[in-house]
């Protein structure tokens, strides 16, 4: 361990990932030529993983399939997707790595995907652990309802469109609420649009079931679309309703289309690394890969951070966020991933991503077993997709593009969207919510007016409220 692990006595380590990576380098071929490796602490494995996953990745960038693919061998003796968090995140990223390489050779890796299942009902259990594991649905859907609530008072016609349709517990608790206001509840019209029919079907039928409970004048009209394809036509907006937007977590997917002129003029990623100092003892995983991976990530005025202007011309996103604003609704209540995963350079998205994983890994972390299949399955087949999409995809294939609240801002102005600030007493309510369900480590903050979940001190997840502005 000598020279590869030097513990210092301020508990710090200082080592470089390319020297670790080019020692372990000299041996390739099966069985650990360092069993001393498994014997580490957990820190120090997560440490010795962090090195070496970005070492690996940056031989993926640069092209270098011999030395990433031993990189990936090394790294197969330390990750387990049922270990720690850093352990599993480790398991997803080198998957979504290897996957990235085998896109090289295309036949092979239809070859290895080609009987791969995804059914219906694995995507509704998928969504619905993550709604009951950790919390950031739930408070996104309280945050929302709250917002509608507010903007909807007095209203007797109102129609939502839910970009994403496919928790029925939003509704349904919007509907227990509008039924208890003072002046009665409004008829209440719910346009769902997802791209399972299933899906669709199981929302109509728990809320109308719902509705006729509680005696309120319901109609849920359903569209089968992807986002992309929706036909804004088919929305059926009429006269005299009061209309509020839903989107959680979707509007990314269609930056995709603009991938040309969101990524013009863009450096790519250096192809060097320099040495990093990894500290000891840290609070979480998520707080040691901020301090000690972000030296990849490039400064606020890189010349690949998008401007303003280049929102303008994003073709595919400024027609859609046009043909929204043109529906004159009241109010509309986006909720996105508080990360940069749309980045051109691969090594900016593996250290963004590894930051926003290990944050969000942590969190199921402090609350599930290790053990619990439903936390692998969560991990597996959300987190893991995701993390494969931003690593291993590109062009129109790549749907994970989460920006952060300061791209989406001049975003949606642009669109002709003004900003409504979210109420105290939306956050007071979120935080209650937390507080009852004993999640601890989850924070809220204001900024500019939205609404940002935080885990300890890691941004995850931003809502923010708008409504439609006239042109002058």
């Amino acid at each position: 361990m000598a020279g590869m692990v030097q513990e210092e006595e301020s508990s710090s380590v200082t080592s470089s990932p390319l020297q670790l990576f080019s020692l372990m380098s000299l041996s390739p071929g099966l069985g650990s030529p360092y069993p001393w490796l498994r014997e580490l602490k957990s820190e120090e494995r997560g440490l010795c993983l962090i090195q070496l996953l970005v070492a690996c990745a940056n031989q993926v960038a640069a092209g270098s399939i011999e030395n990433a693919n031993i990189g990936l061998e090394h790294i197969s003796y330390l990750a387990s997707p049922d270990g720690d968090t850093m352990q599993r995140i480790a398991a997803y990223f080198t998957e979504a790595l290897a996957n990235r390489m085998l896109k090289g050779w295309p036949g092979l890796h239809k070859a290895l995907n080609s009987t791969k299942i995804s059914s219906v009902s694995e995507e509704i259990l998928v969504q619905r652990l993550f709604f009951e594991l950790c919390p950031v649905l739930r408070l996104s859907y309280v945050i929302t309802n709250l917002a509608i609530i507010e903007a909807m008072e007095g209203e007797k016609m109102v129609h939502i469109i839910d970009l994403h349709s496919s928790e029925p517990a939003q509704w349904i608790d919007l509907l227990q609420a509008l039924s208890a206001r003072p002046e009665g509840p409004p008829h209440l019209r719910i346009t769902g649009i997802h791209e399972q029919k299933e899906v669709l079907e199981l929302m109509a039928h728990q809320l109308n079931q719902e509705a006729e409970k509680l005696d309120i004048g319901f109609q849920f009209n359903p569209i089968v679309s992807k986002l992309e394809n929706l036909d804004i036509e088919s929305l059926r907006v009429k006269t005299g309703e009061a209309l509020a937007i839903s989107s959680v977590l979707q509007l990314h997917s269609l930056l995709a289309f603009d991938d040309g002129m969101l990524r013009r003029n863009s450096p790519s990623a250096s192809k060097s690394l320099n040495p990093i100092h990894l500290q000891m003892n840290p609070l979480t995983y998520g707080d040691f890969l901020e301090k000690d991976v972000n030296f990849y990530s490039q400064r606020p005025d890189s010349a690949s951070s998008s401007s303003p202007v280049s929102f303008a011309s994003s073709a595919k996103m400024g027609s859609f966020l046009n043909a929204l604003r043109g529906l004159s609704p009241k109010l509309m209540v986006v909720t996105e991933q508080e990360s940069n995963h749309n980045t051109q350079s691969l090594m900016e998205r593996v250290t963004e991503a590894l930051n926003f994983y290990a944050a969000l890994f942590d969190c199921l972390e402090s609350t599930v077993s290790r053990a619990s299949m439903e936390r692998q399955k969560v991990e597996k087949m959300l987190f893991g997709e995701q993390i494969k999409n931003i690593i291993a995809c590109e062009g129109l294939e790549r749907k994970e593009r989460h920006e952060k609240l300061e791209k989406w801002i001049p975003r949606l102005e642009l669109a002709g969207f003004g900003r409504v600030p979210l109420s105290y007493h939306a956050m007071l309510q979120a935080t209650r919510l937390l507080q009852s369900y004993g999640y601890d480590g989850y924070k809220i903050k204001e900024e500019k007016g939205c609404l940002v979940i935080c885990w300890q001190n890691t941004p995850l997840f931003s809502i923010s409220a708008w409504r439609f502005r006239r042109y002058i």
